[in-house]
């Protein structure tokens, strides 16, 4: 019980306060009407709604059963992990249970007995809805930390990927970048993706077994480290570039790149105590409702926020119908500090007000204006469309639009009763010029009626599969490219006019019998020895070869010998 309410006001600062209400009914010299609020909901324990997959198929132990090692016991192998046993068998969902007493359960892979083959294993958590998390990541590993892991992000359903943050005892061994601590950001680098040694190093299965990705510090960076200045986090988020996308994810993986060692490098002659085992994943966040929303339901088998503000979707992301006079656009935390709901309106009413008709809930469709087609006073042309021996449908062509400064000519097309933006600038797109043409994404620090508010997405052509990203700058990369642009490589792959995995290394595809890597491409092999890790004699295969080596190195030795007498005789000449 007190680990709950330790639990509960650890999350207490960014869980309550500011944002907890969409609207209230108000009485003004008008009569009555909404008064509408940016609204967000409560954060709880993601955890309970999250769906799990552990890939590659077969990386689970117990199928078969096996022996297992521990390192404080690394020559007793009495455990065993059997999935057709219950009581032996370490499936996914015991990352996610309530453990009883104390006793852990955990998920657990199978151990590194074919190494110097890596030992690799995903764990990928889905929401299928997006989330904003509000406390720390952390995974509980029982019997080690693993020594390299990386953390990745997803905001489109798990088709990208982006690194999140990187694990490992040494980060430049690892992946080329220098160790840093979230803690010594600073507020121009709160979003910046790092490398920590902090939760690798072997400190002994007992001690230390939790992996943080420390959400909290990097809020801290702007609340201060008592969070009592929330004001300046939540002004942060709205104003920073990509810095509210940071902590925004629909689906999170866990790439395990090498157990545990113990402290020692790997001993081949017991294989059986490497291995990974996962007990716990906490993850604490909120349903990401655009700030349209101060409820989310566990509704048929997703989380839904449950709209405010003429919104809907399963992010509240768009007007409802009949309420798109203008368009969608997420709330604002600014100006503080009930911020901006920036709710839909329906055709003949200020912009996010209810009609003052009818009072209660159900006002928003009462009022008595209606949508009037452009005056004549307006209307520069008439366009008739013809097409073959089909309808003319007229298209009124007239300025004054709503185009966010995009374009000053929309037309109204009369059989859609829909009016339109013409010829959109800067890189815009869509009815009102709200959309960014493909190829470019939207300037997350820029309004929408800025000049700049749509960026070129500069995809890298060999990494990347096309030149369009989402709507943060992330380019869909091929296999083993990674980065924004997917100019970069992940771990285990090089850089050759795209990403080519590595044939060898010095941690885990180590060439053999004497052999040599070159940039991670090729083993160059000693003589007598070939194959992609110089692993095959080439005496085993090739007899003939072997026999001509043999008698090269005679005649060679003759040859020396038969020099060596001559010398010898002119000496004693």
């Amino acid at each position: 019980m007190l680990h709950l309410v330790a639990f509960l006001l650890h999350c207490l600062p960014l869980a309550m306060g500011h944002y907890d209400i969409c609207k209230s009914w108000v009485t003004t010299d008008d009569g009555p009407s909404w008064e509408f609020y940016a609204c967000q909901p409560k954060a709880m324990r993601m955890k309970d709604y999250v769906t799990v997959r552990v890939d590659p198929p077969g990386i689970t132990c117990g199928d078969p059963p096996e022996r297992f090692c521990t390192h404080e016991n690394p020559y007793l192998c009495s455990d065993e992990c059997d999935a057709s046993t219950p009581d032996l068998a370490h499936p996914p969902k015991l990352m996610f249970d309530k453990e009883d007493e104390g006793l852990a359960t955990y998920w657990q892979s199978v151990t590194w007995s074919r190494y110097p083959e890596p030992l690799l294993a995903n764990i990928t958590l889905s929401w299928n809805k997006s989330i904003e998390l509000t406390d720390d990541i952390v995974v509980t590993f029982e019997y080690g930390r693993p020594t390299i892991m990386m953390l990745e992000k997803s905001l489109d359903n798990g088709r990208t990927w982006h690194p999140y943050q990187y694990y490992a005892d040494d980060c430049m061994e690892a992946f080329g970048m220098p160790a840093r601590r979230v803690r010594d950001l600073s507020t121009t680098s709160a979003n910046r993706i790092i490398c920590t040694e902090e939760y690798s190093r072997w400190a002994g299965s007992k001690k230390e077994k939790n992996v943080r990705l420390e959400v909290r510090d990097r809020f801290a960076i702007f609340a201060g480290q008592d969070f009592r200045n929330m004001d300046n986090l939540y002004t942060r988020l709205e104003s920073a570039k990509g810095l509210k996308d940071f902590f925004t994810v629909t689906d999170l993986r866990m790439r395990l790149l090498r157990p545990a060692l113990g402290g020692t490098y790997v001993q081949r002659e017991n294989l059986y105590k490497y291995f990974y085992a996962v007990s716990n994943i906490e993850v604490t966040g909120r349903c990401k409702c655009n700030l349209h929303a101060n409820l989310c339901s566990f509704k048929e088998g997703t989380l839904q926020c449950e709209c405010e503000h003429n919104t809907t979707g399963l992010d509240c992301g768009k007007c409802k119908k009949n309420f798109r006079t203008r368009s969608w656009r997420a709330g604002s935390y600014l100006p503080l500090p009930n911020g901006s709901p920036n709710a839909c309106a329906a055709a003949g009413l200020a912009f996010g007000t209810a009609p003052k008709s009818k009072p209660g809930p159900t006002a928003h469709s009462a009022g008595k204006k209606h949508t009037k087609k452009p005056a004549a006073s307006k209307i520069s042309k008439l366009i008739r469309l013809k097409s073959g021996s089909g309808p003319v449908a007229p298209v009124e062509t007239f300025r004054d639009c709503e185009c966010y400064g995009h374009s000053n000519r929309c037309s109204y097309i009369d059989f859609l009763n829909v009016v339109t933006c013409v010829s959109c600038k800067h890189n815009t797109r869509g009815q009102h010029c709200q959309h960014c043409r493909l190829g470019f994404y939207r300037n997350g620090s820029a309004e929408l009626d800025d000049e700049n508010v749509c960026i070129e997405c500069n995809c890298n052509q060999i990494g990347s599969l096309h030149d369009r990203c989402n709507e943060t700058g992330y380019c869909e990369c091929r296999e083993g490219a990674a980065g924004p642009k997917c100019d970069d490589c992940l771990p285990n792959y090089y850089w050759r006019q795209g990403c080519f995995p590595n044939v060898c290394d010095e941690e885990l595809l180590i060439c053999q019998n004497g052999g040599t890597c070159y940039q991670n491409q090729r083993c160059i092999c000693p003589a007598g020895y070939k194959g992609v890790l110089c692993e095959q004699s080439k005496c085993d295969s090739d007899t003939k070869a072997c026999n001509s080596a043999s008698s090269t190195y005679l005649s060679l030795t003759t040859f020396l010998i038969s020099a060596l007498i001559l010398q010898l005789r002119h000496l004693d000449f």
